[in-house]
């Protein structure tokens, strides 16, 4: 197992959760405010990635496993909104009310489906996408931590050689 194998498998990772996210969009599953935020730190690890397999050091792998555990605790707040473990965002959770809104804005039917952060819209064994995310998020923690460990062994072992 080297470094840069687990640089690609974690930031792959990140690239197929996206990929699954937009392809969840495309099926007809909108996402909410807290859904796209989880795809932000998904972006950042493949670009670290991408870097991190030109570049040598540390600092990349590091910094991967910073925006895997962002998404992943973004999953977690999300996974408790919805299960109303906690209150979420006003801007995208139930419970608002319909202070604000106008005549209008109660009779159109068009403009964009806005989407709450508090409903579950699709699940597998009782985990939401946001529950998924988390999880695999956290696996690809474990993944860019191992790239991390990798990277201080070879520099361990570049600097023994030169002394």
């Amino acid at each position: 197992m080297t470094r840069n194998l687990m640089i690609l498998l974690s930031a792959g990772g990140s690239a197929a959760l996206l990929a699954g996210a937009f392809l969840f969009q495309a099926l007809g599953y909108p996402p909410c405010a807290m859904c796209l935020w989880q795809r932000w730190p998904h972006a950042a690890a493949i670009l670290i990635g991408v870097l991190a397999l030109r570049f040598p050091g540390r600092v990349l792998p590091l910094l991967g496993a910073i925006a895997a555990a962002t998404t992943a605790a973004i999953g977690v707040f999300h996974t408790g909104v919805e299960r109303d473990w906690w209150e979420g965002p006003s801007s995208c959770s139930g419970g608002r009310g319909l202070e604000g809104l106008t005549g209008a804005d109660l009779l159109t039917i068009t403009g964009p489906r806005v989407v709450m952060c508090d409903e579950v819209s699709w699940e597998l064994f009782s985990l939401s996408m946001a529950s998924w995310n988390a999880i695999l998020s956290l696996v690809l923690v474990i993944g860019w931590i191992i790239a991390f460990r990798l990277s201080a062994a070879s520099t361990a072992k570049d600097s023994s050689r030169s002394a």
